[in-house]
């Protein structure tokens, strides 16, 4: 999809066509924050979990935080999101609270407004955490799209920036040949978590 600028009447537009094109659920969305983006994918598949990224929300935590505390920062902030519950894990960032609150307020509170789809993955097993905490997949997959377009810097057209987006993908999807890491196990978590949301002949 191109669009002008991103927001929810653009996202709800796509969600749309995702769905008259055949995409009848979605289980976990994982997203960088993105503007109008959740309520949009909330408006057409009600039922979805979002996980905002984790590593776009500590990147957007430390443009805050003065150099010379972002390693003590970094270590009680590890204990937040690689708690091994919600509960720990809120327990902790009250913990960063009163450490810290008084210095970057501004980070603090963006942690407990966002909680809500921070916090999402801690109700899944660790395989599936790996795989929905970041949207760094799909920051690698863009970083090739722009090794094929970046010697151009003009298209005549939306359609042929599309050709050449489509033309890229189908070279890079070439070198997909390996299966994500203990695959079978994810597959079998997701198929007990979620029923009969995934069907029964779903195979990957």
């Amino acid at each position: 999809w191109i669009g002008e600028a991103e927001g929810a009447k653009f996202w709800l537009s796509v969600c749309n066509d995702l769905k008259n094109r055949g995409l009848e659920d979605i289980l976990i969305a994982c997203m960088d924050g993105l503007k109008g983006l959740p309520e949009a994918i909330k408006t057409v598949y009600p039922d979805v979990s979002i996980q905002t990224c984790i590593v776009h929300q500590i990147r957007n935590s430390f443009k805050y935080i003065a150099s010379k505390d972002q390693k003590e920062f970094m270590k009680d902030l590890k204990s937040v999101y690689k708690a091994f519950n919600e509960e720990t894990a809120l327990l902790n960032l009250d913990s960063l609270k009163e450490k810290w609150y008084q210095k970057y307020s501004v980070v603090i509170d963006s942690w407990y407004n966002n909680w809500s789809n921070l916090s999402t993955f801690f109700a899944y097993p660790e395989d599936i955490r790996r795989i929905i905490y970041t949207t760094n997949a799909l920051e690698g997959f863009n970083r090739q799209l722009r090794k094929y377009t970046k010697v151009r810097t003009v298209f005549p057209t939306d359609e042929s920036l599309r050709k050449s987006l489509y033309l890229s993908t189908m070279k890079i999807i070439e070198k997909w040949n390996s299966p994500n890491q203990n695959w079978s196990a994810t597959l079998g978590q997701l198929t007990i978590m979620f029923g009969d949301r995934i069907p029964k002949n779903y195979i990957i």
